[in-house]
């Protein structure tokens, strides 16, 4: 019975959190820059509670280490206090807002005394430039007091509590962005149905005292993911140690990232600040589990020259292909994929989850192909879970999950599942940018039961296919030509020109006409011979082509080679799996229309796509004859009633 009253003290101080804004920060900043204010001050004062029991201790205890390094110093300070971060300024928030000068020069130096593990925070919220613009707008010490008397401490409000605040803090603040949301914030309802599907098949291991599992998110923005992560793990088992790794080049989004999981009690280099592209912090580490929300269509010219110069190293990150500098979406699905731990001791793998919109399902670029091909053939894509539209803060469009896996379980193995989720959601009650639904907790147990029944699930919402359904070869296809000899004035013109006709040349194409066109070679020959004219044989080909009259009644048409002639400009491309044999496939899907079809596998190009909009279409059945009849009658009756009425005004 204790959640929902932390729920609710974390409702209303969060409420009491953003009424700064109202009060004190309009006509000062944007009211899309509020959360670039409030986010910081809200995190100051949470850590100053987490610390304030503990403070003057540790102050005493690290003045009798002085000139210790700093990260000597950091871990004698957890060792001791088990704390992994700590400030030693004299000063808090409270004894900054007991006077009303220099608040600005004692809040830095208040800031300054947090140890340097945690120094980036504050450069990165850009917290000096943001105090400075409330100082000279006379507002500084307002905000400082306002959040001096904020209870954040962990007694009042645990993690849980905290994260609400935070969550509605960062909800409030995004609403007023807009769009810029969803360049750094995943909503929770998508991260949830992400983590139910990849911690589904954990194996008993899990369950032990001493498991241990990691997770990475290389886009990790506020670290909404792994700490949902680490929260769905420590359900199934308290004692697991959840290690949680990330990266984040955008440096307000890393502030709000290392900030929150401090405060949910992870370690200070729990995510490092870094343009994944460019440089893998992480660089040899793989990880049990990977969740990524990279940028959709995001153009990566600027790091173009470092990405293809990694590519050039076979069996790295990037060596399976590059996408156009476009988007690079595609990019951090392979480094995911490169990240994921190989079968260990237990035989499991690493799995990723990895949202996308539509282009890499089915992009024909060469680069897409080529990476979508490398996964197919590793066998690495375990499933495919379309989202509802509209479920993001800056975008409405379609949008994927990819499931990776590196060991898949056996009845999975060279096996892809597509679930399609798009009508599993609700509708948010208030809208927040262009997020109008949210996939409620029935929506994704729905969902989590169809990925677990796997074969069995329901078919409307899930089909399980093989990587080489995937895998297409497109074939060139041509209609066999049927061709009749007619002779004509045009005919006889357009050979005329060759050096090798002669005048006699014509009288033998006369004499041919109504010849079968097959038989022209060698008719053409015996005539011209007979009339004591050479037959080159460069002019025969000339002269049936001239003569080429086409004819559905005629044979097949085959050139003096016996090769078969196609209509000129008749051609189509036909797509064909990899897992179908063509023959049969054009028996079924192209002779019956066009019986004059040839084919070459030979010239054929192989690519590869995910047609997921296709696989699950389901045509909707036309309305009968009766119904429509019925429909017309009724509109000609109103139609005939409203001219009455006109007539008698």
């Amino acid at each position: 019975m204790a959640e929902p009253s932390v729920a609710s003290a974390g409702t209303k101080t969060a409420r009491i959190v953003w009424d700064t804004a109202d009060k004190f920060l309009r006509n000062i900043v944007d009211e899309e820059d509020y959360g670039d204010y409030i986010l910081p001050f809200t995190v100051l004062r949470r850590l100053e509670c987490m610390l304030s029991g503990t403070k003057e201790k540790v102050v005493k205890y690290v003045n009798a280490f002085s000139g210790l390094p700093s990260h000597l110093i950091d871990i004698a300070v957890k060792d001791r206090f088990g704390l992994s971060f700590y400030n030693l300024s004299p000063l808090d928030l409270a004894t900054i807002a007991s006077v009303d000068d220099n608040v600005d020069m004692s809040l830095k130096s208040y800031i300054d005394g947090f140890s340097n593990n945690i120094a980036d925070i504050w450069v990165s919220f850009d917290f000096n430039r943001r105090a400075k613009v409330l100082a000279d707008a006379n507002r500084l010490h307002a905000v400082v007091k306002h959040f001096s008397t904020l209870d954040l401490s962990p007694k009042s409000l645990g993690n849980t509590g905290m994260g609400d605040v935070f969550e509605d803090v960062m909800y409030r603040a995004f609403n007023k962005k807009g769009k810029a949301a969803g360049n750094f914030y995943t909503p929770r309802d998508a991260i949830r149905l992400m983590v139910d599907v990849l911690i589904s098949n954990d194996d008993d291991t899990i369950a032990s005292d001493h498991a241990a599992r990691s997770v990475y998110d290389p886009t990790a923005g506020s670290g909404g993911m792994l700490l949902i992560a680490q929260e769905a793990l420590k359900r199934t088992n308290e004692k697991v140690d959840v290690t949680l790794y990330g990266q984040e080049l955008m440096p307000s989004a890393f502030a709000l990232g290392k900030a929150d999981l401090l405060i949910q009690g992870g370690r200070p280099d729990a995510i490092k600040k870094g343009n994944t592209l460019v440089e893998d912090l992480y660089e040899g580490q793989t990880f049990d589990y990977v969740l990524s929300n990279p940028p959709f269509g995001i153009d990566w010219e600027v790091e173009e020259e470092s990405v293809r110069k990694q590519a050039k190293t076979e069996g790295s990150r990037f060596s399976h292909g590059l996408p156009s500098t476009s988007d690079g979406q595609m990019l951090f699905l392979a480094h995911c994929a490169s990240k994921l731990s190989r079968a260990g001791k237990n035989g499991q793998g690493g799995r990723a989850a990895v949202v996308s919109n539509q282009s890499p399902l089915f992009n024909s670029d060469n680069g897409p192909n080529s990476i979508r091909q490398w996964l197919l053939e590793e066998d690495l894509i375990d499933a495919i879970i379309a989202l509802p539209t509209s479920m993001f803060y800056g975008t409405g469009i379609a949008t994927y999950v990819w499931i990776l896996d590196a060991n898949k379980d056996l009845e999975r193995k060279h096996k892809i599942q597509l679930i399609d989720g798009s009508d599993q959601w609700d509708s948010l009650r208030k809208p927040m940018g262009d997020k109008r639904r949210e996939v409620g907790k029935e929506h994704r147990a729905k969902l989590l039961e169809a990925y677990k029944a796997f074969e069995y699930a329901d078919p409307a919402i899930s089909r399980v296919l093989t990587p080489e359904d995937f895998m297409f070869r497109d074939v060139p296809v041509h209609k066999r030509a049927r061709f009749v000899t007619r002779f004509s004035d045009e005919a006889v013109e357009a050979v005329r020109g060759r050096r090798d006709f002669a005048d006699g040349h014509e009288a033998v194409m006369r004499y041919l006409d109504g010849t079968a066109w097959n038989d022209l070679p060698k008719a053409f020959a015996l005539a011209a011979k007979a009339s004591g004219l050479k037959a080159p044989l460069g002019l025969i080909d000339a002269v049936m082509k001239a003569m080429a009259a086409p004819d559905d009644a005629a044979p097949f048409a085959v050139d003096r080679k016996g090769k078969s002639m196609i209509v000129p400009g008749w051609k189509l491309m036909e797509r064909v799996a990899l897992s179908e044999d063509l023959d049969e496939h054009m028996e079924r899907e192209v002779l019956p229309y066009a019986s004059d079809a040839q084919w070459d596998e030979s010239k054929a190009k192989r690519g590869t796509d995910i047609p997921f909009t296709r696989i699950f279409y389901v045509p909707e059945e036309p309305r009968a004859l009766s119904e429509i009849d019925s429909d017309v009658e009724r509109l000609m009756g109103e139609l005939s009633d409203a001219f009455k009425v006109v007539r008698q005004d």
